[in-house]
């Protein structure tokens, strides 16, 4: 049974519909995600079933006794209230004494006050403790270590921290999230993706992160044409399915468009005195024309690299330092820029990374030491500062003012007007005022405006955030082939894996430590660190390092638990697979969906027991 049921769902924006007849459900335990082109309407389609618009036609319903949480985009909250009263709005017994004990905990750490009476016997008669520690987990990978401090101080990415922290805090039974890893760390996005993925929460989200979407959502909504196809699986498992669909329909257009050919030629032989007697024929007709003049695939991004020419110096940084009172960003940094440089910058929010960039590009001068850039370079910097744009100006307007023409891949001449239509804005759109403009659509167009200045070294601050995955893919590829240089600061792991080649990583107090590998490679160096940081250094192992001679081999007894651990994490992996996919297909009933969900966390456990004691037995056995 649904626990969300949305039929015959319509909406327009002006003269324009965004979609028509929308029906589908959500029934517990399932996760899924809306994807389609920026402007399509996905984020009203999620408003409208969040109650936050109203639609034109049709109707959302929820099960009675059903708690719905959305995050917006953009949240917005009393700028006169504190973070911490934020987090604990909900009016429940178990909330209100877990906001209590956070009150007088952050009393007591920071202003050396005593416990209030009857705080922790509250914690001890509501079981409170599990609880509580889930709600210190959250508040800390969010990154809100201040909860004193007041809403109306803080930026819209620290807005979208606390909204995401609170409908978590509230554990509703189902979340709507409306890009939830926009303004997130690396590190956040893992742990958000690990906690959703092994939740029984019904889910209904907005990403353009593929990974996330391959890990988390078991059923996938594509918004196409103001229509919505459903995909029962994964991402990838999406891909796969989009492709074969695709196929097929262009082989019935196909069939459509000859068999129209025939019957239009039939119609216009007809005397009109004799149309009466074959109406069935012209009624045919008109659904055969729909279908033939239906447009195949959709339209794509195109981006050519034509690449202005750099010279023998790019880029040097010599000794350069840089800090805000206590906080040192930077510590005699030197690096020096070479053709074809691909560089991924990955921190914790507040390490550094804008304002590193700003000092790269000159829009911030460093405390000490020198940057030289070269008399070639260009710098294009697609920054993740709202960008200002004239709101009355027309789109192709903004366009002619930074480049009347563009120099094509083969020497041709691209005109403005071309160049939006490549970047998915049709003529009607381009003549469209720039406040009418989608969200995603004016940071696509910000894109345009910056890769039309043909720079050489190319700067990308959060380039995912708000950007549709059919525009990552294409932008993706045009930088595969990007002639200059290349940097990137981005939580889309898949992003980052397929622009980058090494990573300049934020370690904090201005150590930068310089990555050969993508994300992927470096998170697998963090993993083995840690395994063998957790690995216990037995008394006789440290003896064995002091004197080798001594080292003694296995026993027979040894021997055979190596054996045994190979085969049973061989085993436990191929369980966990089945969970996964069990979970996955949403089938289950809400106790089997729960009880997959715990196998899993079970699994990971015995994983992580049984590697560390083969990692043992295989030192010793070397």
């Amino acid at each position: 049974m649904n626990i969300i049921s949305v039929e015959n769902l319509a909406k327009s924006f002006t003269d324009k519909p965004l979609f028509t007849n929308l029906t589908f459900g959500l029934s517990q335990g399932e996760k899924a995600a809306i994807i389609g082109v920026n402007g399509c309407g996905k984020s009203t389609l999620l408003k409208t079933i969040a109650g936050w618009e109203a639609p034109d036609g049709g109707k959302v319903s929820t099960r009675k006794d059903f708690k719905v949480s959305y995050l917006p985009q953009q949240p917005e909250f009393d700028p006169q209230t504190s973070i911490l009263d934020t987090l604990f709005e909900a009016n429940s017994p178990m909330i209100r004494a877990i906001r209590d004990y956070e009150e007088a905990m952050y009393q007591a750490e920071h202003h050396g006050k005593d416990f209030p009476e009857g705080v922790l016997e509250k914690m001890d008669e509501l079981q409170a403790w599990d609880f509580e520690a889930f709600v210190r987990q959250v508040i800390g990978q969010m990154g809100l270590l201040d909860v004193d401090i007041l809403m109306g101080t803080l930026s819209g990415g620290q807005k979208k921290r606390v909204a995401l922290a609170k409908i978590l805090i509230e554990q509703p039974d189902v979340l709507l999230l409306d890009e939830p890893t926009n303004h997130l760390d690396l590190a956040t996005v893992e742990w958000l993706e690990k906690h959703l993925a092994t939740q029984n929460t019904t889910l209904l989200l907005i990403t353009h992160d593929r990974y996330f979407l391959d890990n988390v959502c078991n059923l996938i909504f594509e918004l196409d044409g103001g229509q919505m196809n459903r995909y029962q699986g994964n991402y990838a498992y999406f891909l796969e399915k989009k492709s074969e669909r695709q196929a097929l329909e262009s082989t019935v257009v196909d069939k459509a468009r000859n068999l129209m050919k025939k019957e239009l030629d039939w119609i216009r032989k007809q005397p009109r005195a004799r149309g009466t007697k074959a109406k069935y024929r012209v009624e045919a007709f008109e659904g055969i024309k729909e279908t033939a003049s239906k447009k195949l695939g959709q339209d794509k991004v195109e981006l050519h690299a034509e690449g202005r020419r750099l010279g023998g110096k790019i880029m040097e940084l010599k000794d350069v330092s840089h800090a805000y009172d206590d906080l040192t960003i930077l510590n005699k940094f030197n690096y020096t820029f070479k053709k074809n440089d691909r560089i991924g910058i990955v921190g914790k929010n507040g390490a550094g990374k804008t304002t590193f960039l700003n000092i790269l590009t000159g829009k911030q001068l460093p405390n000490a030491g020198t940057t030289d850039k070269g008399v070639n370079t260009m710098f294009g910097y697609y920054t993740q500062e709202d960008f200002t744009f004239n709101d009355s100006q027309k789109v192709i307007e903004a366009v002619k003012e930074v480049a009347e023409v563009h120099p094509g891949p083969d020497g041709s001449i691209i005109t403005a007007s071309q160049l939006l239509t490549r970047f998915l804005f049709p003529p009607e759109k381009q003549y469209q005022i720039i406040g009418k403009l989608s969200g995603g659509e004016k940071r696509r167009l910000q894109l345009l405006l910056i890769l039309a200045k043909n720079p050489n070294f190319l700067i990308l601050d959060e380039p995912t955030n708000d950007l549709d995955i059919t525009t990552l893919n294409v932008l993706e590829d045009f930088l595969e082939g990007f002639p200059g240089c290349l940097m990137v600061v981005s939580h889309d792991r898949y992003f980052l894996d397929r622009t980058t080649d090494h990573l300049f990583v934020f370690e904090g107090g201005g150590v930068i430590h310089d990555f050969p590998g993508n994300y992927t490679d470096f998170r697998e160096q963090q993993a083995e660190k840690a395994a063998k940081l957790e690995k216990p250094a037995p008394k006789e192992k440290q003896k064995e390092v002091a004197k080798p001679t001594e080292k003694k081999a296995l026993s027979y007894k040894e021997k055979r638990e190596l054996e045994g651990i190979e085969a049973e994490l061989k085993e436990l992996e191929e369980k966990k697979k089945g969970f996964i996919l069990q979970l996955n297909s949403g089938n289950g009933s809400h106790e089997e969906l729960t009880e997959w969900a715990s196998k899993i966390e079970e699994i990971d456990t015995l994983l992580e027991e049984k590697e560390l004691r083969w990692l043992e037995l295989s030192e010793l056995n070397a």
